[in-house]
């Protein structure tokens, strides 16, 4: 059996696509697409497919990952290439590689989000960021399955900080760009959860809902602060396997080959 890896994306307005109306797109896609796919066994077996940690309804992505299991193997570059064409675009299939070490969603440790606050000078951000960055702990409400539950927004996030590499020209509307990595811990710290804090600590309360995008999704770096890319152990892990393969092939080759 065969596992391969993938990562897509959540564009547009398919940013407001809920998990299962994609779990649904991508079963079609599999279909569509002829995946031999691996299927559970049972009365009602279904399509051996892990989902990782997907984003919130409304928020846009540019790192969700999954893993599939096939019965035939297949090259992972034309299955990427097969997937995408068979789903709208906006979910986009962006990356594949076979699946050749364990725990992909343990390395799943945190993530970068883009926050764009249109109405919102740059410098009213930044006040805002200090003074929760600045604060110990900062306590948000949201409503769960089991009714409102309260808990700490700060001590989840590792890093937030204001863009300035887009500076403010004069007759523009205000808008600031928030750059947020948070790591992933339960209960969950979403980018809400952080703007209600900032609402919290700040009166920051931008005039229209924020638009929000996973930048990144991986292991946390404590020592760099960045997020690094969980699929590259299994690219990795290819390399030695092919670089293996060339050398027995080469010492195999009867002596004179290729000569004239």
């Amino acid at each position: 059996m065969q596992r391969i890896r993938l990562r897509y994306t959540k564009r547009g307005r398919l940013r407001f696509t809920s998990h299962r109306d994609f779990q649904r797109a991508f079963e079609r896609a599999l279909r569509r697409a002829e995946v031999p796919m691996a299927y559970s066994a049972g009365f009602t077996p279904h399509p051996k497919v892990s989902y990782a940690n997907a984003a919130p309804t409304g928020t846009g992505s540019e790192a969700e990952f999954l893993e599939i299991a096939l019965v035939e193997a297949r090259d992972p570059d034309k299955l990427r290439d097969l997937l995408d064409e068979s789903l709208p675009p906006g979910l986009d299939i962006v990356d594949a590689v076979e699946a050749r070490t364990p725990g992909l969603a343990d390395r799943l440790t945190a993530s970068v989000w883009e926050l764009r606050l249109d109405g919102v000078a740059r410098q009213e951000a930044e006040d805002a960021v200090a003074a929760f960055l600045a604060a110990e702990s900062v306590e948000v409400e949201r409503r769960t399955k089991s009714g409102m539950r309260t808990f700490d927004a700060r001590g989840a996030v590792a890093g937030l900080d204001v863009d300035r590499s887009r500076p403010d020209r004069p007759g523009d509307t205000p808008c600031a760009i928030l750059r947020l990595v948070v790591r992933h811990v339960t209960p969950a710290v979403r980018p809400d959860d952080v703007l209600s804090g900032l609402r919290a600590v700040a009166d920051l309360a931008p005039p229209v809902p924020a638009a929000v995008t996973r930048l990144a999704q991986g292991l946390f770096d404590e020592e760099s602060g960045t997020v690094t890319d969980p699929l590259a152990p299994d690219r990795e892990a290819v390399r030695p396997a092919a670089s293996a393969a060339a050398g027995t092939a080469a010492a195999t080759a009867p002596e004179g080959a290729g000569s004239a």
